[in-house]
């Protein structure tokens, strides 16, 4: 009827007419409409009270679709092939990602073409040359159980990485796994400058500009997941974030999820996924941390997301730190702030700072650290391209390796130019003048703005990308990109079920020692942590320790004191992705006094495992743990798959046996990372290999040159020589920064310390005299150049004086320790100390010593101070060296004669220092606290008028011990430092029942100390 009504045709009308006629067709046209809408409704009313309502289904808008992407490369033709010279050997490589094809095609001379295509199946393995960087050897399956190997040499080593990520990327898409085992991870930092950004950022998103950058065959490959960490940032949250999402849709094609965003003032995170991973995402946590003055204002501080990907734990830091040039304790104080107040990840390991919670951390930010240079300098530097003369002096780097900051955290190689401070609208040139309310203010050029993370050991992490953009100059400050290819776990499902009693597996230990920093010398106790176990396990109290050091003391639990573990499930393929966490901690408070993490996969099997790491509280490294471990794993859950991270593999036999790298599979202290800049101790060899017979060194009296290796396993080495540092004669090079510089183990165990210059070679060494009765010869070994062979906790290790070979890692652990690094002579076995277990495991009071090594006098020169230590020897900023803490072992006092020598008093130790030591290298430590008075005077000169007069200098330009042997009272020094009164800067405030608990009974004394402190204020 409605269809007839609006189709008749109606005669001639007059408007009046025409108009009635359109006004009773939409009344009925309204009523036809509403009739069908209660249909409807009821309808639906009835499906939904009798069917199940149906799930939501996800987005179907998918990618843009990669293209086929050519490779030329030529075939690598070895002696064996040369049969085969008169063929072609250029090859073109076409990668079909969509299609999971890999097509070889060989041009003839006659221009005819012979091709071979290869199905995703069938691309077996994928070996990198670890010698040619851009040679790539590709295992193809011809037949059933039969393989074949191809080399061939790209064009550069870029293209080589591009094409690997290419056949990653199609392996993985046509995987049968339901779940991702590599990800990859987008890492932004930008200071805006408190200005809007440029309407067009592509260049940041695609990783373009200067630096590592990707290949343009990979840039436009979405990446899983993009963290974008601003500073300054003066746009809103919101708007913001569709700024984002925005530019990322029309780079993309994808809708990329918000999971997470924090601000604190004008520090914002952002964390995008891909809508495909939004439900692999749990577990978010956001928190903030204020640095500004006072650590109140929010101006500086970080700002933190973390959350869980299927199995694997992720932190993201942005942070903003103190700026100016001058203020790098500052820097290094906020740093230590945001890690103990930042509060994310799992709550049940708040006993963990955040550097220890998350399988992989990424922190970022502008962390202001400069260069200390001058100017001039640092231009002419930059206008040649030449930077490793400024990564050498940057704060950050000298910070990093005196292990103030960023404990084993890992940073790839900077090949790009300072990104700070630009004049705004181009990249031309460095403004380095800025005009302040206290006056103009000078701002060298410097790399403030970083990206460093650190991960759980053996586990997979590779930065692909780390540069700048040159075309973004809205800002004083360029956009900072790293895009990193990360391993991750699933949600591990058993397919047999959970473990019954019949196939559990087991977690024991045989024995754990470890050494920690602490005057006290109370019982300790271990927790253990891991997310395969139900909850945490505690060990009973340590059975055995002893102490040669009012600082440091040895724990030891044996098997009997140390619970078995029992994991959730028993399967091999889930524990090998396990990690476990241990802290000690004291029987009387309960405190921890160091954590670290181990990792379960190379302590599967029937035979115990030796692990070695350090320990580490608040970003301090507080002492190392050792012992031995294994995993049972029952026989009917030892299957277990590769990893596609695990499908390309590093070829090390092309490297020779001389000269073979060791690689990462047995250590439990950092993950094989593939950045050309690891962190201070990452672990770089397994401890099998570590341990090996020493090789034999060169016929010529030089030193062994060091093994060659990838530029990408290169350890952290010092990047600042000291002015005025002497030669050691047969020394190519100062010796590796030693990651461990950690005094514990070098004092009690009598270890050689890699910073300490190795003896001249000496025909014949001189017999060593008898000791006379009330001494105690203390020796330190020169350092020994070959390797050990690893052995049982509580035992020691010969070591072959006479061998020569190459030093094992600087990065890595000390090896077992020596019989005869400290020993007692035979007639002062009555004589108090520890009990010195030799091979046989028997315990005895003095080994035989070994064969002394004579020491020249120290060279003239007014400062040995900066020799080998790599550091200024004013107030606290210094490394210890095994000598400056081998003071502490007796309580007494020493009568110095001169720069860097000791007399010896009666009863006391008999030490004889090295070269290259300061002539105060006795100080014992001290760990200045947090001076949040002199940050608020800082932070208030800077951004208020600027005061007038300063504080003198006097106390903090000399040291405790001198100012004490200055006044005639070095007697109370050990009494002093041990109460925390080890800075002169902080005696201003002391006070009599301050003397008197540190041991100053005396009135005259007393008084003595506090009229020489008023005076000099």
């Amino acid at each position: 009827m409605v269809t007839r009504l609006l189709q008749q045709q109606n005669p001639p009308q007059t408007g009046e007419q025409e108009l009635e006629s359109l006004v009773l067709k939409l009344s009925v046209l309204k009523d036809f409409l509403s009739g069908i809408q209660k249909k409807a409704l009821k309808a639906l009313q009835d499906m939904s009270s009798t069917a199940p309502p149906a799930p939501l289904q996800p987005s179907t808008r998918k990618a843009k679709a990669i293209p086929v992407q050519a490779f030329e490369v030529k075939l690598d033709v070895t002696l064996g092939d040369l049969t085969k010279i008169g063929k072609s050997q250029k090859f073109t490589l076409s990668v079909d990602v969509e299609g999971g094809r890999l097509v070889l095609l060989r041009r003839q001379r006659d221009s005819q073409e012979d091709w071979t295509t290869f199905t995703h199946d069938r691309i077996r393995q994928l070996i990198k040359s670890q010698r040619v960087q851009n040679k790539l050897g590709v295992v193809f399956e011809k037949e059933k159980d039969r393989t074949q190997r191809k080399d061939f040499i790209f064009v550069s080593a870029r293209k080589r990485e591009a094409f690997c990520q290419l056949l990653q990327l199609m392996k993985n898409k046509h995987s049968k796994q339901d779940e991702p085992d590599m990800i990859s991870v987008f890492i932004g930092t930008w200071n805006m400058g408190s200005v809007p950004p440029p309407k067009n950022v592509t260049s940041w998103f695609t990783s373009k500009g200067l630096g590592k950058t990707l290949d343009e065959v990979t840039v436009t490959i979405p990446h899983d997941i993009y963290v974008f960490g601003t500073q300054e940032n003066s746009v809103g949250d919101r708007e913001w974030l569709d700024l984002l999402r925005g530019g990322l849709k029309e780079l993309t094609d994808l809708d990329y999820r918000p999971i997470a965003m924090q601000s604190l003032w004008n520090i914002k995170v952002a964390v995008l996924v891909k809508p495909e991973h939004e439900n692999r995402i749990s577990h978010v946590s956001t928190s903030s941390v204020k640095t500004g003055i006072a650590n109140t204002l929010g101006n500086k501080g970080a700002v933190g997301v973390s959350f869980m990907f299927n199995g694997t734990s992720f932190g993201f830091v942005n942070c903003h730190l103190t700026s100016g040039n001058e203020k790098t304790a500052r820097r290094n104080q906020n740093y230590l702030d945001i890690l103990r107040l930042l509060s994310l990840g799992d709550r049940q390991l708040s006993a963990f700072d955040i550097s220890l919670r998350f399988t992989h951390l990424f922190w970022f930010g502008d962390l202001n650290y400069r260069l200390d240079m001058d100017i001039q300098e640092i231009l002419n530097y930059i206008s040649r391209k030449e930077f490793e003369p400024l990564l050498r002096v940057d704060q950050l780097n000298l910070e990093r390796e005196k292990h103030k900051v960023f404990l084993r955290f890992s940073e790839e190689e900077i090949s790009f130019p300072p990104t700070y401070r630009y004049e705004r609208g181009s990249r031309d040139t460095y403004a380095w003048h800025k005009q302040k309310p206290t006056g103009v203010r000078t701002n060298v050029p410097s790399w403030c703005d970083r990206i460093l993370w650190k991960s759980y050991p053996e586990t997979h992490i590779i930065c692909n990308s780390y540069g700048c953009t040159d075309d973004i100059v809205t800002s004083d400050h360029s956009p900072v990109f790293g895009t990193f290819e990360v391993g991750v776990t699933s949600q591990f499902i058993s397919k047999k079920g959970l473990s019954k009693t019949s196939d559990q597996a087991y977690i024991e230990f045989e024995s754990i020692e470890a050494i920690v920093k602490t005057a006290s010398r109370t019982k300790f106790f271990i927790e253990f942590y891991s997310t395969c176990l139900e909850e945490y396990k505690k060990s009973f109290e340590n059975d055995a320790q002893s102490s040669d050091n009012i600082n440091f003391l040895k724990v030891q639990w044996s098997s009997r004191q140390l619970p078995t573990l029992k994991p959730i499930l028993a399967d091999i393929e889930y524990l090998q992705d396990q990690h476990l966490l241990l802290t000690v901690k004291s029987m009387d408070g309960y405190e921890s006094y160091g954590e670290c993490v181990v990792a379960l996969k190379s302590m599967i099997g029937s035979t115990a495992q030796q692990f070695l790491t350090f320990l580490s509280h608040r970003g301090e490294e507080t002492g190392n743990i050792r012992g031995s471990m294994k995993v049972r794993v029952p026989t009917e859950r030892l299957g277990t798959r590769e990893r596609l991270y695990e499908w390309i593999s590093i070829d090390k036999d092309e490297t020779g046996a001389k000269s073979k790298a060791p690689s990462v599979s047995r250590s439990s202290q950092e993950p094989r990372s593939g950045s050309r800049k690891p962190a201070a101790a990452e672990a770089s060899c397994p401890l099998s290999k570590l341990f090996e017979e020493p090789e034999k060194p060169p016929p010529t009296g030089r030193p062994p040159a060091p093994p060659r290796a990838a530029p990408r396993e290169e350890p952290l080495t010092p990047r600042l020589k000291p002015e005025g540092a002497p030669e050691l004669e047969g020394v190519a090079a100062p010796p590796p920064k030693n990651s461990f510089n950690n005094p514990a183990y070098y004092v009690l165990e009598g270890v050689p310390h890699q910073l300490l210059p190795p003896e001249p070679p000496s025909p014949a060494r001189a017999p060593v005299p008898p000791a006379t009765k009330n001494k105690v010869a203390i020796t330190v070994p020169a350092p020994q150049l070959g390797r050990h062979r690893p052995s049982r906790v509580g035992e020691g290790s010969s070591s072959d004086e006479e061998s020569g070979g190459t030093l094992p890692p600087p990065d890595f652990p000390p090896p077992p320790l020596p019989d005869s690094a400290i020993f007692l002579p035979p007639s002062l076995d009555s004589l108090p100390g520890p009990v010195v277990r030799g091979r046989s495991g028997g315990e005895t009071r003095g080994p035989p010593p070994p064969k002394a090594h004579p020491r020249p006098p120290l060279p003239p020169g007014p400062s040995p101070t900066s020799t080998f230590l790599g550091e200024v020897a004013s107030g606290d900023d210094r490394s210890c060296s095994v000598l400056q803490m081998a003071k502490t072992l007796s309580e007494v006092d020493y009568a110095p004669t001169g720069p860097g020598r000791s007399v010896l008093l009666p009863g006391s130790l008999e030490l004889q220092p090295p070269r290259g030591l300061p002539s105060d290298y006795g100080r014992p430590l001290s760990f200045p606290p947090p001076r949040i008075r002199e940050s608020i005077q800082e932070d208030l000169a800077e951004e208020g008028p600027c005061p007038q007069g300063g504080r003198a200098g006097g106390l903090g330009e000399a040291g405790m011990g001198a100012w004490l042997r200055a006044i005639g009272l070095e007697r109370y020094e050990e009494g002093l430092v041990h109460n925390g009164w080890d800075d002169l800067e902080f005696l201003s405030d002391i006070t009599e029942e301050d003397l008197e608990e540190a041991g100053v009974q005396d009135p005259a004394h007393k008084r003595l100390l506090l009229d020489t402190l008023q005076l000099s204020k």
